[in-house]
């Protein structure tokens, strides 16, 4: 992975902690331009790249992209909060020019596979770049992000995590994570279906928003459930990931569930009224055995009762286990063999990759989910090896499998989602809840090349809900192990949620610069 040519001009940049904010100022007082900002974080990938494998492909025209930043700033065009600003984008997002490889080596001609040439942008990757955010690179995955705690298996190696080497880095965004994390770049792309951007969010000690099903567009983003994948950012502070998520949210005509979307966002943009008052008086719901029947551990339980300390420090009113005698923890149910992933609503992943698929152009090396089956046919990602194995316990995804091009029946999981719902509704209601505010994990990370994964306490429930979730550095175990909590509201309730996620960042500072190897 060559680098691209850095300028001459050489500048003293405090990456570790520049923000949106910090960065326009360093651009209206002339201590900086973007191509000089691009060219450090360039130099900071060539420093540190090697060490985490966070990026997989540079965007070599970075640099030209903020030359034009920097002439139309010049020329006195008025431009948004994102412009110039250096961000990488996770790998399955199409961005035309770079193959989408989803971490398969099998759809890598580099180790043997097939290149996926997107024609066009994904519909998110089109909206960055019309924000002006000048893209660096692609980001590594592991092998069809399927799974939510590292990047072991990805053709290009393991991402490690930039807070704790030898632990996870959270999946399957890990290398959107670590970037931003190692101040690579100040904000990153990333997508859920299973707690992907949660995850390495909190396992990297960052803020990560996770949208309502409908608010971002997800085309143009290889698969794992049109049904459940939802795409957002990954920031170091929350008002950043709100910034970014204004530009990520909103009608497109490529997905139409977007339209479910439309009125749903705040005038002004989701970082227009952040205050550091905003959990007086509401009410949070906090984590118990009425939403999952999975306990802390005795750390895990010890950090979070600090927590509460601080919300209502902050002057938020508690609520204990809400959910308590609901029947919402009954609803849930790992896919067997799996232990902890509940993967309801991934049973139309052939109809969705074959979308996908047509999506990419005419001339396109894989057109159909039968050229998708015979192209990797040596993995096969849903055979007995493979890492998809466990779809075939879904009941209604043999007869989707059976007839990728026509639309799946899903109907059990639709139904799920609607009692996920109905449950979730009424106990917000009775209870007369704001938000609820849980551990984001129940216990510490574990091992980088161990056999355990992260045990959180939201991925399932609001995936299959479709519920919104901001994740917010909020401390450390004795090991130094990333403590996060999540804020989760109703459908929509982006901008709540957001905004108690800033008031208790600004209550807190518990976030930390790491130290880089």
């Amino acid at each position: 992975m060559s680098e691209p040519q850095a300028v001459t001009q050489q500048m003293d940049f405090d990456l570790d902690n520049l923000t949106i904010a910090s960065v326009q100022e360093g651009f209206a007082q002339g201590r900086f331009t973007a191509e000089s900002l691009a060219a450090a974080c360039f130099d900071r990938i060539a420093s540190y790249n090697e060490s985490y494998n966070a990026l997989v492909f540079l965007n070599h025209a970075a640099l030209d992209d903020a030359r034009e930043i920097d002439r139309r700033r010049a020329a006195g065009e008025v431009l948004g909060p994102l412009a110039g600003v250096p961000v990488v984008i996770k790998d399955p997002m199409d961005m035309v020019g770079f193959p989408t490889t989803a971490g398969w080596s099998l759809l890598y001609s580099k180790t043997g596979g097939v290149d996926l040439m997107p024609a066009t942008d994904s519909p998110v990757v089109a909206r960055m770049r019309a924000a002006g955010a000048v893209m660096l690179g692609k980001t590594n995955v592991p092998v069809l992000s399927h799974t939510g705690s590292h990047a072991n298996d990805s053709w290009a190696g393991p991402t490690l995590n930039v807070t704790m080497p030898d632990r996870v880095p959270g999946g399957s965004s890990a290398g959107t994570a670590s970037a931003v994390a190692a101040a690579m770049a100040v904000l990153g792309l990333a997508e859920e279906t299973g707690g992907s951007i949660q995850n390495p969010a909190s396992a990297q000690d960052l803020v990560g928003i996770k949208p309502t099903i409908g608010l971002v567009p997800n085309a143009g983003v290889v698969p794992l459930s049109g049904n459940r994948d939802v795409v957002g950012p990954i920031a170091r502070n929350v008002r950043d990931a709100a910034l970014c998520l204004d530009v990520l949210a909103g009608y497109s005509p490529e997905d139409p569930k977007t339209l479910a979307g439309v009125g749903k966002t705040p005038q002004g943009g989701y970082a227009a009224n952040l205050r550091g008052d905003a959990l007086k008086g509401m009410r949070i719901g906090l984590y118990g055995p009425g939403w999952r029947t999975q306990p802390l551990s005795e750390e895990a339980s010890q950090l979070y009762a600090r927590v509460q300390r601080e919300l209502l420090e902050a002057g938020a009113i508690l609520v204990d286990d809400p959910f308590a005698g609901s029947g919402f923890a009954d609803l849930r149910e790992p896919t067997a063999p799996l232990a902890n992933f509940d993967a309801r609503g991934l049973e139309s992943i052939p109809y969705d990759v074959e979308q996908y698929l047509r999506r990419l152009g005419p001339n396109a090396a894989l057109k159909t989910f039968a050229d998708f089956a015979k192209a990797t046919e040596s993995q096969d990602a849903f055979g007995p090896n493979g890492v998809l194995s466990f779809m075939h316990s879904l009941p209604q995804f043999a007869a989707a499998l059976a007839n990728p091009s026509m639309p799946p029946d899903i109907s059990e999981f639709i139904e799920l989602k609607a009692k996920y719902l109905r449950i979730f509704d009424a106990v917000m209601t009775e209870y007369a809840l704001d938000a609820l505010v849980f551990p984001q994990m129940r216990c510490e990370l574990p091992a980088l090349h161990g056999k355990e994964t992260i045990q959180e306490t939201t991925v399932g429930e609001i995936n299959i809900a479709g519920l919104p979730g901001v994740t917010v550095p909020a401390g450390y175990y004795a090991s130094g192990s990333p403590f996060g909590v999540i804020f989760v509201g109703r459908q929509w309730d982006e901008a709540a949620l957001i905004g108690f996620a800033y008031a208790y960042e600004q209550a807190t500072h518990h976030r930390k610069a790491p130290t880089l190897i």
